[in-house]
């Protein structure tokens, strides 16, 4: 097997407190024709001083500091500046298995593939909530220094093997509303196509991003190949789990336009109409890291009849062949 250089990719914004248990995450790898392309957007904490430490230390390490203009243009700012056969993305927050990226790559090459695919582990703080930050501050006030762990979960949902692009897309259907498939972390893509196709990140879509950025390069690649050990720790903003509330309205809106970009891309493949029973389910699915406090389903199915999307449950397509039948 060649040895090929992967692009590591990662955005950095205001993670002083995990940027560097990343980094060392990445720097440890054992595939070790990697470059580390860092691109700090205009933090204003003290994360661009530990991505300086970090250069200093491993030459490899590409960093650019940036004004703040978000993850989408972050993400485009780093893809221009890579070299590598493949590219991998890591959020700041977030660490690796060290032989996270050789299975990747070992997978790609082995099978030239143009995607490969790894399950993940979701990592919930102990602290996350507020009952378990007053537990945490009781046990510190009364000399307990035991901890309770993190919550852990592993997410996978393709069977280990090679597919086809119709096969893989019709497998993400059963799943149209997971990180599993939806992120960019737990996937490795090849340069080429993305140049060659002049594929980037949009800011369109508030919460999709990644989305559809895998949406539209399903389009152009072949060969998936899924691969069954996790390697990708994807840490759980607190802020995301206790403290915030999902806003309703931004849902529904976010939800109608990642549906345009599904509708489009299994159109082309000339598979819409065998998967829009799938596509309800997106509309009215949430992603295994949502907390949704109520059930949007009913507003997120009335606004997608009443903007022309077509997507009828099933009960309300029967309603209305009855009603043609008496008319």
């Amino acid at each position: 097997m060649n040895n090929p250089l992967v692009s590591i990719i990662v955005p950095v914004y205001n993670v002083q407190n995990s940027v560097a248990r990343c980094l060392e995450s990445i720097c440890a790898q054992t595939w070790k024709n990697i470059e580390i392309i860092l691109v700090n957007d205009g933090s204003r904490d003290e994360s661009f001083s530990v991505c300086e430490q970090f250069r200093e230390k491993d030459p490899r390490i590409v960093l650019v500091d940036k004004s703040n203009s978000g993850v989408s243009d972050t993400r485009n700012c780093g893809m221009t500046l890579a070299s590598g056969k493949y590219v991998q993305f890591v959020d700041s927050d977030d660490y690796i298995e060290p032989d996270f990226t050789e299975r990747l790559v070992t997978a790609a090459e082995t099978n030239n593939a143009d995607l490969v695919i790894a399950p993940y582990w979701m990592v919930i703080p102990a602290n996350s909530c507020k009952a378990g930050q007053a537990l945490e501050n009781l046990q510190e006030n009364l000399g307990i220094e035991e901890k309770r762990p993190d919550d852990v979960r592993e997410y996978g949902f393709l069977p280990e093997g090679i597919y086809d692009r119709d096969t893989f897309a019709l497998r993400l259907m059963e799943k149209p509303a997971s990180f599993f498939y939806s992120v960019l972390w737990n996937k490795l893509y090849r340069r080429d196509i993305l140049v060659d196709n002049h594929l980037q990140f949009t800011s369109e879509v508030r919460w999709a991003e990644d989305l559809v950025f895998n949406l539209e390069y399903i389009l152009y690649a072949n060969v998936f190949v899924s691969i069954p050990k996790a390697g990708y720790h994807y840490v759980q903003n607190p802020q995301s789990i206790c403290h915030t509330q999902i806003n309703l309205a931004s849902i529904v809106q976010n939800k109608l336009q990642v549906f345009r970009y599904y509708k489009d891309l299994y159109t082309k493949l000339g598979l819409y109409d065998k998967v829009q029973p799938q596509l309800y389910k997106f509309l009215t699915a949430f992603s295994e890291n949502a907390y949704p406090a109520g059930s949007p389903q009913k507003i997120i199915m009335d606004m997608a009849n009443h903007w022309g999307f077509g997507v009828l449950d099933a009960s309300d397509k029967e309603k209305k062949r009855h009603a043609k039948s008496e008319a």
